[in-house]
Protein backbone atom coordinates (compact mmCIF):
# COMPACT_ATOMS: atom_id res chain seq x y z
CA UNK A 1 0.00 0.00 0.00
CA UNK A 2 1.32 3.44 -0.92
CA UNK A 3 2.63 5.48 1.99
CA UNK A 4 1.93 9.23 1.92
CA UNK A 5 4.68 11.60 2.94
CA UNK A 6 4.18 15.06 4.36
CA UNK A 7 5.67 17.81 2.22
CA UNK A 8 8.19 19.61 4.45
CA UNK A 9 9.55 21.94 1.77
CA UNK A 10 6.83 24.57 1.58
CA UNK A 11 8.40 26.78 4.27
CA UNK A 12 11.49 27.56 2.17
CA UNK A 13 9.91 29.12 -0.92
CA UNK A 14 10.09 32.66 0.49
CA UNK A 15 13.86 32.66 1.02
CA UNK A 16 15.47 35.57 -0.92
CA UNK A 17 17.58 33.40 -3.22
CA UNK A 18 17.00 32.03 -6.74
CA UNK A 19 17.42 28.39 -5.72
CA UNK A 20 16.81 26.25 -2.65
CA UNK A 21 18.09 22.66 -2.81
CA UNK A 22 17.17 19.80 -0.49
CA UNK A 23 17.66 16.05 -0.20
CA UNK A 24 15.50 13.21 1.00
CA UNK A 25 15.50 9.41 1.11
CA UNK A 26 12.13 7.73 0.61
CA UNK A 27 11.21 4.03 0.67
CA UNK A 28 9.48 2.25 -2.19
CA UNK A 29 5.76 2.96 -2.38
CA UNK A 30 5.98 6.41 -0.82
CA UNK A 31 3.68 9.01 -2.40
CA UNK A 32 3.83 12.75 -1.89
CA UNK A 33 0.11 13.35 -2.41
CA UNK A 34 -1.26 15.98 -4.77
CA UNK A 35 0.41 19.36 -4.29
CA UNK A 36 2.03 22.26 -6.13
CA UNK A 37 4.82 24.78 -5.55
CA UNK A 38 5.01 28.54 -6.11
CA UNK A 39 8.47 27.97 -7.61
CA UNK A 40 9.58 25.70 -10.40
CA UNK A 41 10.93 22.37 -9.16
CA UNK A 42 13.82 20.27 -10.43
CA UNK A 43 13.12 16.75 -9.22
CA UNK A 44 16.08 14.36 -9.43
CA UNK A 45 16.88 10.98 -7.91
CA UNK A 46 20.44 9.71 -7.77
CA UNK A 47 18.91 6.31 -7.00
CA UNK A 48 15.48 4.88 -7.75
CA UNK A 49 12.71 5.78 -10.16
CA UNK A 50 9.90 8.30 -9.68
CA UNK A 51 6.49 8.21 -11.35
CA UNK A 52 4.97 11.68 -11.54
CA UNK A 53 1.29 12.26 -12.34
CA UNK A 54 -0.42 15.54 -13.13
CA UNK A 55 -3.66 16.57 -14.77
CA UNK A 56 -1.63 17.23 -17.93
CA UNK A 57 -0.17 13.72 -18.06
CA UNK A 58 2.45 11.47 -16.51
CA UNK A 59 6.22 11.17 -16.54
CA UNK A 60 8.68 8.43 -15.59
CA UNK A 61 11.89 9.85 -14.11
CA UNK A 62 14.77 7.34 -14.00
CA UNK A 63 18.26 7.97 -12.60
CA UNK A 64 20.47 10.23 -14.77
CA UNK A 65 17.32 12.16 -15.69
CA UNK A 66 15.40 14.86 -13.86
CA UNK A 67 11.93 16.34 -14.14
CA UNK A 68 11.51 20.08 -14.48
CA UNK A 69 8.07 20.97 -13.06
CA UNK A 70 6.77 24.43 -13.85
CA UNK A 71 5.49 26.53 -10.95
CA UNK A 72 1.90 25.93 -9.92
CA UNK A 73 1.43 22.53 -11.59
CA UNK A 74 -0.43 20.12 -9.29
CA UNK A 75 1.35 16.78 -9.24
CA UNK A 76 1.74 13.57 -7.28
CA UNK A 77 5.03 11.65 -7.03
CA UNK A 78 5.22 7.89 -6.47
CA UNK A 79 8.50 6.19 -5.55
CA UNK A 80 9.18 3.05 -7.57
CA UNK A 81 11.87 1.40 -5.50
CA UNK A 82 13.82 3.16 -2.75
CA UNK A 83 14.60 6.70 -3.89
CA UNK A 84 17.46 9.02 -2.93
CA UNK A 85 16.05 12.36 -4.04
CA UNK A 86 17.64 15.72 -4.72
CA UNK A 87 15.23 18.61 -5.24
CA UNK A 88 15.82 22.22 -6.26
CA UNK A 89 13.12 24.87 -6.02
CA UNK A 90 13.92 27.59 -8.53
CA UNK A 91 12.60 31.09 -9.04
CA UNK A 92 12.07 31.01 -12.81
CA UNK A 93 12.02 34.83 -12.99
CA UNK A 94 15.57 34.92 -11.67
CA UNK A 95 16.73 32.18 -14.04
CA UNK A 96 15.89 32.89 -17.70
CA UNK A 97 16.34 30.03 -20.13
CA UNK A 98 14.54 27.38 -18.10
CA UNK A 99 12.03 25.17 -19.97
CA UNK A 100 8.62 26.76 -20.43
CA UNK A 101 6.88 23.40 -20.04
CA UNK A 102 7.22 20.50 -17.62
CA UNK A 103 9.64 17.98 -19.13
CA UNK A 104 12.20 15.26 -18.39
CA UNK A 105 15.78 16.36 -19.03
CA UNK A 106 19.13 14.64 -19.23
CA UNK A 107 21.38 15.17 -16.21
CA UNK A 108 25.00 15.65 -17.18
CA UNK A 109 27.77 14.56 -14.77
CA UNK A 110 28.38 18.25 -14.04
CA UNK A 111 24.71 18.96 -13.29
CA UNK A 112 24.57 15.91 -11.04
CA UNK A 113 27.54 17.07 -8.97
CA UNK A 114 26.16 20.61 -8.78
CA UNK A 115 22.85 19.25 -7.47
CA UNK A 116 24.63 17.13 -4.87
CA UNK A 117 26.70 20.13 -3.76
CA UNK A 118 23.74 22.54 -3.76
CA UNK A 119 21.93 20.62 -1.03
CA UNK A 120 24.84 21.46 1.30
CA UNK A 121 24.17 25.20 1.08
CA UNK A 122 22.81 26.25 4.50
CA UNK A 123 19.33 27.73 4.56
CA UNK A 124 19.78 29.72 7.76
CA UNK A 125 22.19 32.35 6.39
CA UNK A 126 22.90 34.32 3.22
CA UNK A 127 24.86 32.60 0.48
CA UNK A 128 28.56 33.41 0.14
CA UNK A 129 30.37 34.20 -3.15
CA UNK A 130 31.29 30.56 -3.82
CA UNK A 131 27.73 29.42 -3.20
CA UNK A 132 26.35 32.11 -5.48
CA UNK A 133 28.72 30.99 -8.25
CA UNK A 134 27.71 27.36 -7.69
CA UNK A 135 24.02 28.24 -8.00
CA UNK A 136 24.66 30.35 -11.09
CA UNK A 137 26.54 27.51 -12.77
CA UNK A 138 23.79 25.05 -11.85
CA UNK A 139 21.18 27.29 -13.49
CA UNK A 140 23.39 27.72 -16.58
CA UNK A 141 23.83 23.96 -16.88
CA UNK A 142 20.13 23.37 -16.44
CA UNK A 143 19.28 25.85 -19.19
CA UNK A 144 21.32 23.88 -21.76
CA UNK A 145 20.15 20.41 -20.71
CA UNK A 146 18.27 18.54 -23.42
CA UNK A 147 14.71 17.28 -22.95
CA UNK A 148 13.83 13.65 -23.61
CA UNK A 149 10.40 12.20 -24.52
CA UNK A 150 9.23 10.56 -21.30
CA UNK A 151 5.88 12.35 -21.13
CA UNK A 152 2.51 10.68 -21.55
CA UNK A 153 -0.08 13.44 -22.16
CA UNK A 154 -3.64 12.74 -21.05
CA UNK A 155 -6.69 13.90 -23.04
CA UNK A 156 -9.51 15.88 -21.49
CA UNK A 157 -12.29 14.16 -23.44
CA UNK A 158 -13.90 11.70 -21.00
CA UNK A 159 -14.18 8.95 -23.63
CA UNK A 160 -10.54 9.18 -24.63
CA UNK A 161 -9.45 9.47 -21.01
CA UNK A 162 -11.19 6.16 -20.26
CA UNK A 163 -9.48 4.56 -23.26
CA UNK A 164 -6.08 5.88 -22.20
CA UNK A 165 -6.47 4.69 -18.63
CA UNK A 166 -7.30 1.20 -19.94
CA UNK A 167 -4.09 1.20 -21.99
CA UNK A 168 -2.06 2.39 -18.99
CA UNK A 169 -3.54 -0.37 -16.82
CA UNK A 170 -3.09 -3.01 -19.55
CA UNK A 171 -0.28 -1.88 -21.89
CA UNK A 172 -0.34 -5.22 -23.70
CA UNK A 173 -3.99 -4.87 -24.78
CA UNK A 174 -3.96 -5.80 -28.50
CA UNK A 175 -7.14 -3.90 -29.44
CA UNK A 176 -6.68 -1.64 -32.48
CA UNK A 177 -7.96 1.90 -32.99
CA UNK A 178 -11.04 0.65 -34.88
CA UNK A 179 -11.91 -1.63 -31.94
CA UNK A 180 -11.63 1.21 -29.44
CA UNK A 181 -13.62 3.52 -31.70
CA UNK A 182 -16.43 0.98 -31.93
CA UNK A 183 -16.48 0.50 -28.16
CA UNK A 184 -16.73 4.27 -27.68
CA UNK A 185 -19.49 4.68 -30.27
CA UNK A 186 -17.50 6.81 -32.70
CA UNK A 187 -15.89 6.38 -36.09
CA UNK A 188 -12.23 5.43 -36.37
CA UNK A 189 -11.40 8.68 -38.18
CA UNK A 190 -13.04 10.64 -35.37
CA UNK A 191 -10.96 8.81 -32.78
CA UNK A 192 -7.73 9.57 -34.64
CA UNK A 193 -8.68 13.23 -35.05
CA UNK A 194 -9.60 13.65 -31.38
CA UNK A 195 -6.42 11.88 -30.27
CA UNK A 196 -4.24 14.24 -32.25
CA UNK A 197 -6.16 17.29 -31.05
CA UNK A 198 -6.12 16.36 -27.37
CA UNK A 199 -2.68 14.76 -26.93
CA UNK A 200 -0.59 16.05 -29.82
CA UNK A 201 0.13 12.41 -30.71
CA UNK A 202 -1.36 9.79 -32.99
CA UNK A 203 -3.11 6.88 -31.32
CA UNK A 204 -0.27 4.51 -32.30
CA UNK A 205 2.41 6.88 -30.98
CA UNK A 206 0.56 7.42 -27.70
CA UNK A 207 0.15 3.68 -27.14
CA UNK A 208 3.83 3.08 -27.84
CA UNK A 209 4.72 5.81 -25.34
CA UNK A 210 2.41 4.24 -22.74
CA UNK A 211 4.12 0.89 -23.26
CA UNK A 212 7.54 2.49 -23.03
CA UNK A 213 6.79 4.18 -19.71
CA UNK A 214 5.28 0.99 -18.32
CA UNK A 215 8.40 -0.89 -19.40
CA UNK A 216 10.67 1.62 -17.65
CA UNK A 217 8.75 1.22 -14.41
CA UNK A 218 8.81 -2.58 -14.61
CA UNK A 219 12.51 -2.71 -15.47
CA UNK A 220 13.20 -0.47 -12.47
CA UNK A 221 11.46 -3.05 -10.31
CA UNK A 222 13.90 -5.71 -11.52
CA UNK A 223 11.61 -7.64 -13.87
CA UNK A 224 13.23 -9.61 -16.70
CA UNK A 225 13.23 -8.04 -20.14
CA UNK A 226 11.36 -10.91 -21.76
CA UNK A 227 8.55 -10.68 -19.18
CA UNK A 228 8.32 -6.92 -19.65
CA UNK A 229 8.22 -7.35 -23.43
CA UNK A 230 5.26 -9.72 -23.34
CA UNK A 231 3.45 -7.69 -20.67
CA UNK A 232 3.72 -4.60 -22.88
CA UNK A 233 2.29 -6.35 -25.91
CA UNK A 234 5.40 -7.15 -27.94
CA UNK A 235 5.56 -10.45 -29.82
CA UNK A 236 9.20 -11.01 -28.92
CA UNK A 237 11.97 -9.68 -26.74
CA UNK A 238 13.88 -8.56 -29.85
CA UNK A 239 10.94 -6.43 -31.06
CA UNK A 240 10.74 -4.80 -27.63
CA UNK A 241 14.52 -4.22 -27.56
CA UNK A 242 14.41 -2.61 -31.02
CA UNK A 243 11.70 -0.17 -29.88
CA UNK A 244 13.63 0.60 -26.71
CA UNK A 245 16.89 1.19 -28.53
CA UNK A 246 15.15 3.48 -31.04
CA UNK A 247 14.06 5.74 -28.17
CA UNK A 248 17.13 5.63 -25.90
CA UNK A 249 20.03 4.35 -27.99
CA UNK A 250 20.68 1.47 -25.57
CA UNK A 251 19.05 -1.94 -24.95
CA UNK A 252 16.69 -2.35 -21.95
CA UNK A 253 19.35 -4.27 -20.02
CA UNK A 254 21.70 -1.26 -20.09
CA UNK A 255 19.30 1.58 -19.34
CA UNK A 256 19.60 1.64 -15.53
CA UNK A 257 23.33 0.93 -15.34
Amino acid sequence: MATPVKNRHQDFHDLPRPLVAMENTLPAGTVTGWHSHPRGQLLYAIKGVMIVHSEAGSWVVPPSRALWIVAGLRHNVIMSGDVEMRTAYIDAQAAPGLPAQTCVINVSPLLRELMVEAVRIPLDRDMGPREERLVGLLLDELSVSSAIPLHLPMPYDARLKSLCQSLIDQPGNPAQARDWAASLGMGERTLHRLFSQETGMTFARWREQARLLSALEQLAQGRKGIDVAFDCGYASQSAFAAMFRRHFGVPPSSFYR
